[in-house]
């Protein structure tokens, strides 16, 4: 029996128009009612991914910053967070590199310094809580930081993603969009998240179901004793995990949630 379901939202539980899927509160609400956990499990920012997932906000767990917390039933239970001096380093090489822009994510912010237009409005799109500071590097001394979030104004896998691994010793750097990518500890990632609340609420790997499409999903599936991989996931990610369900176009995890609910 199923008893904790995990899933990615962009190109997973998302379809293409990023909104969200008209059966998935109904069914998240039917899990619930027979004991099961629900959790979203994203680079998201938890008060973005609260607001988004309102409705069902008490009854859910929370997987936010691609691993970087998990929170549940109102409270932050497992936090991996960049040590100051990390991220103050990390912010001195991405200046180094033109055309890509970073954020701060913290627990309840993410705070972003440049001008650059297109870059403020995606952040003001991509978050629901954040704010414009002078410097990014005083703020990580006054800021708890889970992670320092990229984005390129090239897609990432073609240029930050080949420049950035490279450059960054000792931190983990992760593609987590066509055009993002996250730096955090190495430790990092949905897996040791998901691994943190399936302790917190007891259920084993095979009482587990995890859905993703992109790399940075591949820790969480493996960590899952049922793990799927939308048709549209990336091409290594489907090579390794093998059990493909339909496209996040045509509701691959709603239709699955069905048969698992």
């Amino acid at each position: 029996m199923i008893k904790l379901i995990a899933s990615d939202l962009d190109g997973t539980l998302l379809p293409p128009t990023k909104i969200m899927p008209e059966e998935t509160f109904p069914l998240i609400e039917k899990f619930t009612a027979v004991g099961g956990t629900f959790t979203p499990a994203s680079g998201r920012q938890l008060p973005n991914l609260k607001k988004l997932f309102a409705p069902v906000c008490d009854k859910i767990a929370i997987i936010a910053e691609n691993g970087g917390l998990v929170w549940h039933k109102g409270e932050i239970i497992y936090s991996n967070p960049t040590p100051t001096e990390d991220i103050v380093r990390a912010l001195e090489i991405i200046r180094g590199i033109d055309g890509i822009y970073p954020v701060l994510s913290c627990a309840d912010c993410a705070f972003y310094e440049d001008d650059l237009p297109i870059f403020v409005e995606t952040v003001k799109k991509s978050y629901s809580s954040e704010c414009k500071v002078t410097s990014l590097a005083e703020t990580a001394k006054n800021h708890t930081a889970l992670k320092i979030s990229v984005w390129d104004s090239r897609p990432a896998a073609e240029h930050a993603g080949l420049l950035l691994p490279q450059r960054i010793e000792g931190l983990r750097v992760m593609i987590s969009g066509f055009d993002w990518l996250d730096v955090s500890v190495k430790n990092a990632n949905k897996g040791n998240a998901l691994k943190a609340l399936m302790e917190h609420v007891g259920c084993t790997r095979e009482e587990c179901a995890a859905f993703g499409d992109h790399m940075n999903d591949y820790e969480m599936l493996c960590e899952s004793g049922h793990p799927f991989v939308t048709a549209n996931a990336y091409p290594l990610l489907k090579e390794k995990i093998g059990t493909e369900i339909a496209s996040n176009r045509e509701n691959g995890v709603i239709e699955k949630l069905k048969e698992i609910i």
